[in-house]
């Protein structure tokens, strides 16, 4: 079987036999298999490989698709079987990403800072962090970008340069240990660690306590009151979890006089999943 695309519709051929038609026009599905050829999965098949092409199976991606009302019983069996379900006199599949650990990490920071402070992104990576930053401190804003891997600062250059948000931040080689060096105290409005290793890079080379732990107290100094660090802290067969337990202690031992602290744990997920943490400077 093969499926092509002629004239707009996707067709789908059995040698050289054409035994279904489809369209997805603004998310609206249609599908019509040959009488001859229905009842044997052909338009399961043809069904699911469009949902595949247009990014139906995506878990990082929100995807809404319609088909009108089922023509028959077999039809609506289908649309069923793909997670279709009537609502408004129409068949509509609709998936929302799960809520990952950096998004719920965005979101709180949305809500807990304004436009136009310093920010830090003390583990810029592949350069998504900063621009999320950048978006938030706007044009007034300043954005300091820092990591110790050059390819990771050239990606993050390059990524801000192209998306227009080079005026707003800039990213360095430099350890965030010594973020003292660039960064005042009391002077931050927020500093973003999301630890591990570097996207697309070889997994062994990855952070550590013994360099994240004098980090984050150098963001807590840069803090000015009300800020906020930010730090999504990782564990796993190649990582291990010896950074994630030492920065949990770090942060459980924090005095409450000075520092609200939350651990945002998934608690029906696993015990390696991403573990969002928040510190709040008073």
């Amino acid at each position: 079987m093969k499926i092509t695309r002629e004239a707009g519709k996707y067709v789908l051929y059995k040698e050289k036999t054409v035994i279904g038609t489809a369209a997805l026009e603004d998310g609206r599905l249609w599908v019509e298999i040959d009488p001859a050829w229905r009842q044997r999965g052909y338009g399961s098949y043809l069904v699911k490989e469009i949902l595949q092409q247009n990014g139906g199976y995506d878990v990082k991606r929100e995807t809404r698709f319609t088909a009108g009302p089922a023509a028959d019983e077999a039809a609506g069996a289908l649309l069923k079987k793909f997670g279709f379900l009537p609502q408004g006199g129409e068949m509509v599949r609709r998936r929302v990403p799960d809520l990952s650990a950096v998004q719920l990490c965005h979101e709180f920071l949305t809500a807990h800072l304004q436009p136009g402070g310093l920010y830090v992104d003390a583990t810029c990576g592949n350069g998504h962090d900063t621009e999320f930053l950048c978006r938030l401190a706007g044009p007034t804003g300043r954005v300091l970008a820092l990591d110790i891997q050059p390819a990771a600062v050239e990606n993050t250059n390059t990524r801000l340069g192209a998306a227009g948000l080079g005026a707003i931040g800039q990213a360095l080689v430099h350890d965030h240990a010594r973020l003292a060096e660039l960064v005042a105290p009391g002077t931050a409005d927020c500093v973003l660690f999301n630890f591990g290793w570097l996207p697309g890079a070889d997994h062994e080379v990855h952070s550590t306590a013994d360099g994240s732990l004098p980090a984050l107290q150098a963001a807590l100094d840069a803090l000015k009151p009300r800020g906020v660090l930010a730090a999504v802290l990782y564990s796993g067969q190649v990582i291990g979890d010896s950074e994630k337990q030492a920065a949990l202690g770090f942060f459980r031992a924090l005095p409450l006089t000075k520092y609200t602290v939350l651990v945002c744990e998934f608690a029906n997920w696993a015990s390696t999943a991403p573990l969002p943490c928040f510190v709040i400077k008073k």
